[in-house]
């Protein structure tokens, strides 16, 4: 006689179809994740499967200093922009006060107002 093969404990879900590429893809990735989580927690993982993982966290890294750069430079770009809008406003200020004083000592500020505005 043959010998029977074991099955396996585990009863294997089957799982409705992916409604899209997309889900397939999320699916089999999250698949991937679970199974070399499980191979590097067991010390079992392939070089290449450290590697990659190495690769990512360095990645990663690089890519949450440029985002922290992006949001600096963001908020520089802000502060520029209200430090000129200040400016600007400063100026109009200044024009307006020189305009006043122009027409106060030539003497077209009296002629303006009437006795009830002073």
């Amino acid at each position: 006689m043959a010998k029977q093969k074991k099955t396996d404990t585990k009863q294997s879900r089957s799982s409705p179809p992916a409604l899209s590429p997309e889900l397939e893809e999320s699916k089999a990735i999250a698949l991937a994740m679970k199974q070399a989580r499980k191979q590097l927690e067991e010390g079992t993982a392939s070089p290449s499967v450290i590697v990659h993982f190495l690769k990512r966290a360095s990645y990663k890294e690089k890519e949450d200093l440029e985002n922290e750069r992006l949001r600096n430079e963001v908020k520089l770009l802000k502060a520029k922009t209200e430090a000129l809008e200040s400016q600007k406003h400063v100026e109009e200020l200044y024009a307006d006060a020189m305009s006043a004083f122009k027409s106060y000592y030539s003497g077209t500020a009296a002629e303006e107002y009437s006795d009830e505005d002073i």
